[in-house]
Parts: C-alpha cells; sequence; structure tokens
C-alpha cells in the first residue's frame, strides 16, 4: 500500500503503514475483493483525497466518516460524488448552508474536485466500504492511516481550519495529539450536515466564511468555494 502514497505524505504515513496491522488491511482488502465483494471506492481512487491535496498544500481539512455505500458514489473525497451521479442528502444540506454563508447557488453536481486541489483535504475517516453496507471496514486498520494524516497537518506551521461535523468528527479529532496545544490552528465544530441533524446547527454555523476569514488573516488566503 505504501507504494501508493503520494510522495508528499510519505513521510508522514510510510511509519504507519509499516506497521502489522496495515499490512493486515491491506491482506484483508485483497482477501475480500477475491472473495467477490464490492468495494468502493475502486482501487486507484482510495487515495485519492492524498493525491488531489498534498501535505503542504493543506489549508482546510473536513473529516467525513466513510465512503459512500451505493454504485458510483464513492470516489475517494468525502461528501463528494462524481458529476452525474445524484447528490446525496448530506451534501445537500451542506450546498444549503454554503448558499446561505455566502450566497454561492447549489451546483448541478456533487464532484468536490474543485475544493480538493484548492488545498481542502476531504478525508474519511475509513478509506473503503462494502457496497450497501455503511461503516463495514471501521476498525480494520484505516484509522490509523487517517489519524496520522490529519496529526501531519496538525503538525505543521502553516495555520489550518479543520472543520469538524459530528460527534464522529470530533471524536477523530480529540485523539490527535498537539491539534489544539497552540491555538495556532481554527476548529470548527457542529452537528453534521445529515437531514437527522442538520436542523440542530449545522445550519447557520457559517463554516464557510469563518474559515476563510482565518485563512485570510493568517495570510493563507481564500478558499472559492
Amino acid at each position: 500500500m505504501s507504494e501508493m502514497v503520494p510522495e508528499s505524505w510519505r513521510a508522514a504515513l510510510e511509519p504507519v503503514l509499516a506497521t502489522p496491522e496495515a499490512r493486515r488491511l491491506g491482506g484483508w482488502l485483497r482477501a475480500e475483493e477475491d472473495a467477490g465483494r464490492q468495494i468502493f471506492p475502486p482501487r486507484g481512487q482510495r487515495l485519492r483525497a492524498l493525491e488531489l491535496t498534498p501535505l503542504d498544500q493543506v489549508r482546510v481539512v473536513i473529516l467525513g466518516q466513510d465512503p459512500y455505500h451505493g454504485p458510483g458514489q464513492a470516489h475517494g473525497l468525502s461528501f463528494s460524488v462524481p458529476e452525474g451521479v445524484r447528490q446525496p442528502p448530506s451534501l445537500m444540506n451542506i450546498y444549503k448552508e454554503l448558499h446561505t454563508d455566502l450566497g454561492i447557488a447549489p451546483r448541478g453536481h456533487g464532484n468536490l474536485d474543485r475544493w480538493a486541489k484548492q488545498g481542502v483535504l476531504l478525508l474519511n475517516n475509513a478509506l473503503t466500504v462494502e457496497a450497501g453496507r455503511a461503516g463495514s471496514h471501521a476498525g480494520r486498520g484505516w484509522e490509523a492511516v487517517t489519524d496520522a494524516a490529519v496529526a501531519a497537518v496538525a503538525a505543521r506551521q502553516e495555520p489550518s481550519v479543520f472543520i469538524l461535523w459530528g460527534s464522529h468528527a470530533q471524536g477523530k479529532a480529540a485523539r490527535i495529539a498537539g491539534l489544539e496545544e497552540n491555538g495556532r490552528h481554527l476548529i470548527l465544530r457542529s452537528p453534521h450536515p445529515s437531514p437527522l441533524s442538520a436542523h440542530r446547527g449545522f445550519f447557520g454555523s457559517r463554516p464557510f466564511s469563518r474559515a476563510n476569514s482565518f485563512l485570510e488573516a493568517n495570510g493563507r488566503g481564500t478558499i472559492d468555494w
């Protein structure tokens, strides 16, 4: 698996990928596929968040739980779907809040590549899932890899924004030592954009304008959301 990690992330992730746990994860995924189980996203897209957003270009981190588990939905970025795929409810709510916050009209597609290429790391906690089984790859070893990625961003001197939607993302960040040690990063917490929780405080949280205000104040430009 380590040979697939983009160059900018290798120093941060190779110690984790060299562990027996990571090797077991790789072997288990191969065995699942050999057994005929459909895994999303397909090979070649599982580290796409790291490919589109090099470590030294990260300005914002948005954490998701695991990939979408429907056919054609997952393509390696949290909350994002390829163009031509129906927007999931959580993404629709993200677009609603973006419109309220910055007046940006919802797009006709759910592909967030454009964000990723501007330094928005759209990272899921687990980077694979079995078709039709949400959360099925949780606890299989991805968490150590994605913890290391988040910790690498937190360790950088450049101020970044961590957008944590829901208790799962907030709990993950809480495990990253040093995330809030010196206050150089901005951490935005709110309920998840899911229809089950968005009305409990996600709507009205204004994460996009708040992130841009912080980035601009710290000389890191702004994201064209």
